[in-house]
């Protein structure tokens, strides 16, 4: 029953997508005209193909890697509030955009690939020295327990230290603010290959190292004891949360409860191995990022909203009901 359940979700999963692609489109400040002029039309076919197209693909690779991190974080950690930012890495990629605008003065609202290479690969370094951090203060990745405190106390210093940054540049507040609350103005289709080719990554270490999530999820002494080596293990789905997390985070900035809602909408729908759940709240996250993008979009239209004020906006009021549903049927109990 479960098995057909998964299987009826993924199919609704990969048939709304690409609708929702053909959607976002169509939605922008020319509105949907400019679809329908685009084959007569050269610059009616640039927004479409330039601009519309590649932001409506890159928010749905970003949601899929983010739902592949939450799916991982949630089954590494064994608790199902994990984000897959909890290891340091929106902190360290936050400083990192932080250092790059204050040393050379990048503004995120410039398109050169130049710049925009700069402000990308501060992000992703930055996300990976907080995820180093983590585990050199948590002393490897022995302790579940303990990573999860020191990525806690890391993100807590680099956020301390992108503050002090920001202090001491004020002129720079707008740019950062851009990067803080999530876009995907910027993706290109460069970044839509780029984080294409790390999705595909991710999603084979992580349905290869699927049946060590279902074992972790026993308790970690059930683990041992069926001989899986468990340091070994864990720090490659570390590193697959890591690469995952950072390249999202570098392409569209810090974009909230994607990760964390995915992987709990799966599991309202079906009950499943960490294979299929990898896999299904990857489909959910790409799906809910790209709606999110396209509502953002539409909403104040020819204006926009950050998506990243969407998602929390609506990651938030789901969660929020999901424990107030969980707290009411425990109270009638």
């Amino acid at each position: 029953m479960n098995h057909q359940r998964a299987q009826w979700l993924s199919g609704l999963l990969l048939l709304v997508s690409p609708g929702l692609a053909l959607l976002g489109a169509g939605v922008g400040s020319t509105g949907f005209d400019s679809v329908l002029r685009a084959l007569n039309d050269p610059i009616a076919w640039q927004i479409v193909t330039d601009i519309r197209l590649p932001r409506t693909a890159g928010a749905w690779v970003a949601g899929a890697l983010l739902g592949l991190s939450g799916a991982v974080a949630q089954g590494l950690f064994r608790n199902p509030l994990a984000d897959p930012y909890l290891l340091g890495s929106a902190s360290g990629a936050a400083l990192g955009v932080a250092l790059v605008l204050a040393l050379f003065g990048v503004s995120p609202f410039a398109t050169e690939w130049l710049v925009r290479l700069g402000l990308t690969g501060g992000a992703f370094l930055g996300a990976v020295l907080g995820v180093v951090l983590t585990l050199l203060l948590a002393k490897g990745v022995q302790h579940t327990l303990r990573l999860l405190l020191a990525g806690v106390i890391v993100g807590v210093v680099l956020g301390a230290a992108k503050e002090l940054i920001m202090l001491a540049r004020p002129d720079f507040l707008q740019s950062m603010q851009a990067f803080m609350l999530g876009s995907t103005a910027y993706v290109g289709w460069f970044a839509c290959l780029t984080m294409g080719l790390v999705w595909g990554g991710c999603m084979a270490a992580a349905w290869v190292l699927a049946p060590v999530l279902d074992g972790l999820s026993l308790g970690e002494a059930t683990a041992a004891s069926l001989g899986l080596p468990l340091e070994r293990l864990r720090a490659a789905l570390i590193a697959v949360l890591a690469l995952a997390t950072g390249t999202a985070v570098a392409q569209t900035g810090l974009i909230a409860f994607v990760g964390l809602a995915a992987p709990h909408l799966v599991r309202s729908v079906v009950k499943t191995s960490h294979g299929r759940l990898v896999w299904l709240s990857s489909l959910m996250g790409g799906a809910l990022l790209m709606a999110a993008d396209i509502l953002a979009r539409w909403t104040l239209a020819p204006q926009e909203l950050p998506v990243g004020i969407l998602t929390a906006v609506l990651g938030g009021s789901y969660l929020l009901w999901l424990m107030h549903r969980r707290v009411a049927g425990a109270a009638a109990l």
